[in-house]
């Protein structure tokens, strides 16, 4: 953190103890009452604590940080949102089976939650903590454009998925229709897009060890297709449907993330 600079480390040290503390307090509650109800409601609900005292830290009031601000801030409200209601309305979460009732699995869970946090967030924070500015340009404008391609996506999808399933009619099938039909996991092609788009925008005023930042869309490219996303639900859908000869078409012909097979 030093080697980014004084001030700039010791604030992003100060967000990152914010961040773990409210994770690790918020970890106690849930594991004595047992639930997962509020764990994607508190992970929004941090990225929005931490995208907005890291904008009045400095005192500036540049528009490429308002906008990006305000892009973390939508991102939060609409997502944390559908989150809970998703998990209101199912009772539980299959990411947690066999994880609620483990004090110390949880608590793994929640601390990943807050790397998650602060990791995915690096670039927009060190854009808010820049004190110096630029006249927007191309990566300003290419950076919001990935942003809001990725933010409609994901909310369309999630909105196709959830009438989907609440129709009765669809009880134990699949979704294939909408972008569900390009992509079989839509929801988080838009998710790196939007993050992808953040650290395109925020690196024009970015320089030299910032640039780690970039971790930021990679992590989140890794996570989903490797760890907590893609390969769970992967999983469970061929335990579910992998004998059915209207998913293994789907499989075949459908790819898992990119729409079209470039990646």
């Amino acid at each position: 953190m030093l080697m980014i600079g004084s001030v700039m480390g010791n604030a992003l040290m100060k967000f990152a103890a914010v961040d773990f503390g409210i994770q690790w307090v918020l970890w106690v509650v849930a594991a004595l009452l047992r639930t997962e109800r509020f764990y994607d409601l508190a992970g929004s609900g941090t990225f929005l604590l931490l995208v907005h005292l890291s904008r009045r830290h400095t005192n500036t009031n540049y528009l490429r940080q308002n906008v990006q601000t305000g892009m973390v801030t939508a991102w939060s409200f609409r997502l944390g949102l559908f989150l809970f209601l998703r998990i209101m309305k199912e009772g539980k979460d299959q990411r947690f089976n066999g994880v609620r009732d483990s004090p110390g699995t949880f608590f793994m869970y929640w601390t990943i939650q807050g790397v998650w946090i602060f990791v995915t967030l690096l670039p927009t924070l060190m854009l808010n903590l820049e004190k110096k500015d630029k006249p927007l340009g191309f990566q300003d404008y290419l950076g919001w454009g990935l942003w809001t391609v990725g933010f409609i996506t994901e909310a369309v999808a999630d909105q196709q998925k959830w009438k989907f399933r609440s129709d009765p009619e669809n009880a134990g099938k699949f979704i294939r229709s909408g972008l569900w039909a390009y992509s079989r996991h839509p929801n988080y092609m838009g998710e790196i897009l939007q993050w992808t788009g953040l650290f395109i925008s925020a690196s024009s005023v970015l320089s030299g060890v910032q640039y780690i930042s970039i971790v930021s869309p990679l992590f989140i490219w890794y996570l989903l297709n490797y760890v907590s996303g893609i390969p769970i639900l992967e999983q469970h859908a061929m335990k579910k449907w992998g004998s059915d000869p209207a998913f293994q078409d789907y499989i075949r012909n459908t790819p898992v993330l990119w729409p079209l097979k470039l990646f």
